[in-house]
């Protein structure tokens, strides 16, 4: 038996030992009030610390908080009115009341513990029999920097304990893996980092340089928007990160910098404390003219109203959230006082800093005594105002999001819960998970109609306002709503601006300029300058048959082959159409010389018709004479089918018609000169030679010569005819409407067939130059004989070498002069025998010997 007892006596004293003491004990809750359920917060009421450097060789001493921060007491304030309005609620979780823990925490040791404290408690000793046992709060809202969010939420997320930032933005929470309990009411950085840099591209931005501060949210921000801009075209001059209590010899090589680029616009991507110590240094270099464009951290934060420097903020742009209105809150801030919260000690330090007054006779003997019994209602601060309300919105939806999330546990009916076999959470212990999985599902509409949910990152929406700075002054900050983002949107949509006047950087009304280069106008096109960004370029005119339309083309695009650029190579145009026009002068010109050797033949024919009977006329085959004349105006007429455009009844018939009036000219020719030839070379005058070559012979030889040339030009025109063709080739600005001659084969055939005719028509013209002189005409034919081949042979290489419309006028030009030399050569002399020296026009003449008359 007594063996029994000393067993018993044993274990009882086993129970009672202590096996888990706290070793340190974090500053108790600011702020408090017990609940049916709990709900955590921690929110940094003084920026700024000063504290020793842990050497984790023993506990380190807590930090000595510094300068008051209104924003961070009113995000607590606000989450006390929102839990005040729930549990006035009957709507949501009726029946029981939130109570709130809230720590004003600052140093991230101080935060730590407070996180730890609201996850587990503060107990002095945890025995052993009841280790499992903890003080968990459902939820715990905060921080308002990313940094320290991290930290904690990595710790409590392996405990599922929700935690819910109001301000925390750093893309890299939204990481399940790494803050698996982490939510948040304010959109991720990488939905702002990105509209940023939408922002860039708007205003043309495309060199800037980038700072921030060289902590999560800012190194994590920074990386986000480079890579983002970098996909807008954007270009990064530099970068460059620091800390505010960082060596002051990193901020004044940054200053340095700033001062060296040539970029206008900063990308400002820190936090509140770290762009006032920024604007401050270059306020003090008198560093002007620059184009802030901020985060949400700083953008609208009071504070930079008391700084030194704050002009250099005014016309700073950037996106922060979307304002909001909360009936009450108002009045819930101005009603604080001391009272309230009788253990806070900040509430007081608040109360003498609200009023610059020592309250219930504290040792400031410099300030005039209160008692906490003076009113809010008399103060205008940024504490209690309530038009600007943004991030702080955010701590309303936050509680108000918790709240659902536990009224759906409670209402969650057994048989139909979410968790295996459709249990629901055991309303008198509820697990973190549990809340936890309700909030990630939680969905509901705000009184103020604002839709609130979470993705499966924890994230809400990315819906912007573009504010505008318009000024800072002591103590106050005006600021512009000049536009709005919603990632929701289409990409092209996602980005408006509402009109409204901007005051840029230096408190101008245009629009900056900030790039490397100069936009290549449309016309030209980007070519990269060696070793430099690609926003660094030169600025080249696109080559010919190219055009660019676009402001800073990349590369030029290449004209359908039937258009060209315009004079500034923006616009394709059609090609210039050319051809051989009657109303082009050179045209005109052809035409009447073509009109006038058509009248010029026919006045001859006529004066030979009147003096058919003479001598002269009758001596020179008046028979072949009429039809060389008939021939002739052929020619002149057939030189009208090469003006004109080009059309495929036109194409075929110009050198087939030049090529058949052509033989019939040089055969009558050649006519006359075979009966003069034969008619002087008889060897007696009693020959009969002639009748060999009378007139039925001479017609003929006419018809057979000219049945030749008909056959070749049948045999071209069946195989392979000319066409009409658009010629691009010959010029690059023009297309030249010409007729190709489809069988180059035909085409030299006809001309060279033509050119035989010719030269023996020389030949035989040649032979018959020392005839009687009186009657030579054979001397006129080998005259002009030597015309028409010297017109022809040097009508070769002008021809070919000859472009455009100028081919066609070469052509013609050969077959004008040609037809003129035997015009001239063989009618006129004979004309002005008939109608000058009629006394000359006799057989006697004709057949006698004199040296007085040369022709």
């Amino acid at each position: 038996m007594s063996l029994l007892k000393l067993v018993l006596l044993a274990m009882i004293t086993r129970i009672g030992k202590a096996v888990c003491v706290l070793q340190g004990r974090a500053h108790p809750p600011e702020l408090f009030k017990a609940g049916d359920l709990m709900l955590g917060g921690i929110f940094t009421f003084r920026t700024g610390f000063r504290g020793s450097i842990p050497t984790f060789q023993s506990i380190p001493m807590s930090p000595t908080c510094m300068n008051i921060n209104l924003r961070e007491f009113k995000f607590a304030q606000t989450m006390i009115f929102a839990i005040g309005e729930l549990n006035q609620s009957p709507d949501l979780l009726p029946n029981r009341t939130l109570g709130y823990k809230i720590f004003n925490a600052c140093g991230m040791s101080n935060i730590m513990k407070s996180a730890i404290d609201l996850a587990n408690g503060q107990r002095t000793k945890i025995y052993e029999g009841n280790c499992t046992k903890s003080e968990t709060t459902q939820a715990v809202l905060g921080h308002s920097a990313s940094t320290p969010t991290m930290g904690f939420a990595r710790i409590i997320g392996r405990f599922q304990i929700p935690v819910i930032s109001h301000f925390a933005t750093c893309a890299c929470l939204s990481n399940r893996q790494e803050y698996p309990s982490f939510f948040r009411t304010i959109t991720s950085d990488y939905h702002q980092s990105r509209a940023l840099a939408k922002l860039m591209k708007h205003f043309g931005w495309t060199w800037v340089g980038a700072i921030s501060s060289s902590n999560d949210y800012g190194i994590n921000g920074m990386t986000t928007f480079i890579e983002a801009a970098q996909e807008e075209g954007v270009c990064i001059e530099y970068y460059e990160a620091f800390q505010q209590t960082g060596p002051i010899h990193e901020l004044a090589k940054i200053v340095e910098v700033v001062k060296r680029s040539t970029s206008k616009v900063i990308m400002a991507f820190m936090t509140h404390r770290e762009i006032k110590v920024l604007a401050a240094e270059l306020y003090k270099h008198n560093i002007t003219g620059l184009q802030l464009v901020g985060s949400d951290a700083w953008l609208t934060d009071h504070s930079l109203t008391d700084i030194e420097g704050h002009s250099i903020l005014v016309g700073s742009i950037g996106f922060i959230v979307s304002r909001a209105q909360i009936p009450g809150l108002g009045k819930h801030l101005r009603d604080v006082q001391p009272s309230q919260f009788p253990d806070s000690q900040f509430v007081k330090d608040f109360w003498e800093y609200m009023f610059d007054c020592s309250l219930n006779g504290t040792a400031n003997m410099q300030r005039m005594p209160c008692n906490g019994s003076e009113s809010l209602h008399n103060i205008e601060s940024f504490f209690t105002d309530v038009s600007e309300l943004r991030f702080t919105n955010n701590v309303y939806k936050s509680v108000y999001a918790v709240a659902h999330a536990l009224n759906n546990l409670f209402e969650c009916k057994d048989g139909m819960g979410p968790f295996s076999n459709g249990d629901c959470a055991n309303i008198d212990h509820i697990e973190p998970w549990q809340v936890l999985h309700y909030l990630q599902n939680v969905n509901f509409t705000t009184k103020q109609g604002e839709q609130v949910f979470f993705d499966e990152n924890g994230d809400s929406p990315a819906v912007y306002e573009l504010i505008n700075l318009k000024n800072v002054t002591s103590g106050a900050m005006q600021i512009a709503q000049i536009g709005v983002y919603n990632s929701a949107l289409p990409s092209d949509n996602q980005f408006t601006m509402n009109g409204i006047p901007i005051v840029w950087g230096g408190g101008i009304y245009r629009v900056p300029a900030s790039v490397c280069s100069e936009s290549c106008v449309p016309g030209t096109r980007k070519v990269l300058q060696k070793g430099q960004p690609v926003c660094c370029y030169d600025c080249i005119p696109c080559a010919d048959g190219e055009i660019s339309n676009v402001t800073d083309s990349a590369e030029c695009l290449k004209c359908h082959k039937e258009f060209w650029p315009n004079g500034r190579r923006d616009t394709c145009i059609i090609k210039e159409i050319e051809y051989l026009s009657f109303s082009e002068i050179m045209g005109f010109i052809l035409t009447l010389f073509c009109l006038s050797g058509v009248i010029v033949t026919a006045i001859i024919a006529w004066i030979f018709f009147q003096f058919r009977e003479t001598p002269i006329v009758r001596a020179n085959n008046s028979e072949l004479s009429f039809l060389l004349l008939f021939s002739l105006t052929l020619c002149f007429l057939c030189s009208l089918t090469f003006i004109g455009r080009p059309s495929e009844w036109s194409c075929m018939l110009r050198h087939t018609a030049f090529g058949i009036t052509f033989v019939l000219c040089i055969s009558c020719v050649l006519g006359k000169t075979i009966v003069v030839l034969m008619a002087f070379r008889a060897k007696l005058p009693s020959s009969n030679v002639m009748k060999w070559f009378g007139p039925t012979q001479q017609r003929l030889s006419v018809l057979a010569f000219t049945l030749v040339q008909v056959v070749i030009c049948i045999l071209w025109l069946t195989i392979n005819p000319p066409y009409p063709v658009k010629n691009m080739e010959t010029y690059r600005d023009k297309i030249i409407l010409e007729c190709a001659l489809g069988s180059s084969i035909g085409f030299w055939a006809v001309l060279g067939y033509v050119g035989l005719l010719a030269m023996l028509c020389f030949i035989m013209a040649f032979l018959a130059r020392n005839l009687p002189d009186n009657f030579n005409e054979a001397k006129f034919i080998n005259f002009s004989m030597l015309i028409f081949c010297a017109v022809w042979i040097t009508f070769i290489p002008a021809y070919v070498s000859s472009p455009g419309k100028f081919t066609v006028a070469v052509e013609i030009f050969a077959i004008l002069a040609s037809s003129y030399g035997l015009l001239v050569c063989i009618f006129i002399p004979k004309c002005v025998l008939i109608l000058l020296r009629p006394e000359q026009n006799t057989k006697k003449h004709m057949m006698g010997k004199s040296t007085e008359v040369k022709y």
